[in-house]
């Protein structure tokens, strides 16, 4: 019995890597990985770089990995940005949900106005990887209603339904995208205040809905 153990420790020896042996020490402790935390990854380089920065080798050297390895989780670069897609449109819903929390009529559009803005300027790069048109992506689909659902129960109030709400959040859309688009770009160099101006918009658009059933 002793002979035995022996030989099986001996044997136990020999196949344990010395402790010195960084690669393999780092292999065993890596984290699995998963699609979440190669979205992670994917947002780190758009952040950094933009989405042009946005590629399967980049993301397979940030999360440690050899590109193949990336396949079991997303099939392709358009499928990754399609999950980077539903991220993004995921923490707008979420931003938008605790800004209205609480909130009605005037006072939640605003208060989604706001956070619209903030959102862009925290996150340009992010911001412009944002899908366009999510309702027609079976990927995207479900998120980009419940974005959608945010800003038409804000509309409620106002008793705008139907198509009336659809338009109704288009303006502000467009109205939100263009000013702090340019905004984060770089593009208002005059004096005027920022903050005044887009308090305009705001108090425009809210003229707007009430004038519209």
């Amino acid at each position: 019995m002793r002979k035995i153990f022996t030989k099986i420790s001996i044997t136990a020896l020999a196949l344990t890597p010395p402790a010195n042996d960084i690669s393999f020490w780092a292999m065993a402790v890596r984290p699995r990985l998963t699609t979440s935390k190669v979205v992670d990854a994917a947002l780190e380089l758009v952040d950094e770089q933009g989405v042009e920065g946005l590629t399967l080798a980049a993301v397979a050297a940030r999360t440690g990995v050899a590109t193949p390895s990336l396949y079991k989780h997303v099939a392709s670069l358009a499928d990754l940005r399609g999950h980077v897609g539903v991220r993004l449109l995921e923490e707008m819903a979420e931003r938008f949900t605790r800004a209205v929390l609480g909130l009605a009529g005037d006072e939640a559009v605003a208060a989604l106005m706001h956070a619209y803005r903030a959102y862009v300027n925290e996150h340009p790069k992010r911001y412009a990887a944002m899908p366009m048109d999510p309702l027609h992506d079976e990927l995207q689909r479900a998120a980009g209603m419940k974005l959608m659902e945010i800003q038409l129960a804000t509309l409620r109030g106002y008793g705008i339904e139907g198509s009336a709400a659809i338009h109704a959040t288009r303006r502000l859309r467009v109205i939100v995208h263009g000013f702090a688009s340019i905004e984060s770009s770089g593009g208002f160099g005059l004096p005027e205040g920022l903050d005044d101006t887009y308090d305009q918009l705001i108090r425009m658009y809210l003229t707007d809905l009430r004038g519209t059933r």
